[in-house]
């Protein structure tokens, strides 16, 4: 964690264990700093996994690791760097990440494939292999940790630990569900540096949870925005260790499946929100020049006209905190201005635009750019 909590940062949950789910942090030193910086998250036989990656066509070879495992649908454990993205690094980039899959299989008995592994940080700088090899000691001989720190040890620029719990009933049994996600800058839509991890003790069907992950994802993960930037390692992965007593859910027509895949997408949108919360400076949560706290309806218009999207002008009409200030593409006559500056004030922003085209609708998660992003982002790789 670093520099001052966000305005907008929310209190650590309480999180419940995850039956087969076993955490662990360690301090691999990437950067010099004194705090856990490498995770290693043991999972029971029989864990299966579902994941969404990064749409940067500069991916980190831990994603492109993630992206060729997943098909396989089963996972052993899950690592953690935090402080060296080991993205752009070529060869010895791609070398680190066999390393480090090669160790911890041959210490848990299990496939390479079946150890996951993500990497935040600096760009650019391979993943120090003396280092990682060190921390994985270190991990694999600390007891188990909280949710709390492996939430700490992935942080890079967060403020504050972000994370979430949610639970289903399948059946008679109730299924416990738990999140944890680091993110705060280079934040954009098609996958927001972001990296989250969600864990529970349902059984389910590798397929089943990829369909409801990638659903969940398109409207929670795919719909927030810090800076426009797309990061190079952005990953969500899930894990369902099925220790659960169900029988495991197959199809979205299993009984019980329309409450795990309700579960899943609100604890998606919990810890979506969660990262726009801790947007590098932010200081105001926008549901759509903010910072500003000006009512500046012209900068809407600006954004719809420059989406590369359908739009016709004289159909548009923007509110902002539900207060209508442009109606027909034309400012509404008489509008005061004061409640609208009243909301700008606030910590939580509403903006809508109807665009007067079509039925659809969406909802997008942002926050303000301070002066604080350029302050964070100036020293990021000191």
């Amino acid at each position: 964690m670093s520099h001052s909590v966000s305005p907008l940062a929310l209190p650590f949950p309480q999180l419940p264990a995850i039956a087969g789910v076993t955490p662990h942090v360690a301090r691999a030193r990437y950067k010099d700093w004194d705090r856990c910086d490498l995770s290693l998250v043991e999972l029971a036989p029989g864990t299966a996994v579902a994941g969404v990656t990064t749409t940067s066509k500069c991916p980190s070879p831990e994603v492109e690791w993630c992206r060729s495992a997943l098909p396989q649908g089963s996972a052993r454990a899950l690592v953690v760097s935090a402080g060296n993205a080991n993205a752009f690094t070529g060869g010895k980039g791609r070398d680190a990440v066999q390393m480090v899959v090669d160790t911890v299989s041959a210490q848990l008995g299990c496939a390479a494939q079946e150890v996951f592994v993500s990497a935040t940080g600096v760009i650019g700088v391979p993943l120090p292999q003396d280092k990682a090899r060190a921390g994985l000691d270190a991990a694999f001989a600390a007891a188990p940790c909280s949710w709390r720190d492996l939430t700490d040890a992935i942080g890079t620029t967060d403020t504050f630990a972000k994370a979430a719990t949610t639970s289903a009933m399948i059946g008679d049994r109730r299924v416990e569900l738990v999140g944890v996600i680091k993110g705060s800058g280079m934040i954009a839509p098609d996958m927001a540096t972001m990296l989250g991890y969600i864990f529970t003790d349902a059984a389910i069907a590798p397929a089943l949870l990829q369909q409801m992950l990638g659903a969940a994802n398109r409207n929670t993960f795919n719909c927030i925005t810090v800076d426009s930037d797309t990061s190079t390692s952005d990953t969500v992965l899930a894990f369902a260790t099925g220790q659960a007593d169900h029988p495991r859910l197959e199809t979205i027509d299993s009984v019980g499946a329309d409450a795990f895949a309700a579960a899943l997408a609100d604890l998606c949108r919990q810890l979506a929100h969660l990262v726009v919360r801790d947007g590098e400076g932010a200081s105001k949560f926008i549901k759509t020049a903010i910072a500003g706290e000006d009512a500046n309806w012209g900068r809407v218009v600006m954004a719809v006209g420059k989406a590369g999207e359908p739009a016709e002008r004289d159909l548009l009409s923007i509110r902002f905190g539900g207060v209508e200030v442009a109606a027909q593409g034309v400012v509404v006559e008489g509008y005061d201005e004061a409640p609208v500056a009243a909301h700008l004030k606030g910590q939580e922003i509403l903006v809508e635009a109807d665009i007067g085209l079509g039925q659809g609708r969406a909802t997008v998660w942002t926050c303000d750019l301070t002066h604080g992003y350029i302050s964070i982002n100036a020293d990021y790789r000191s």
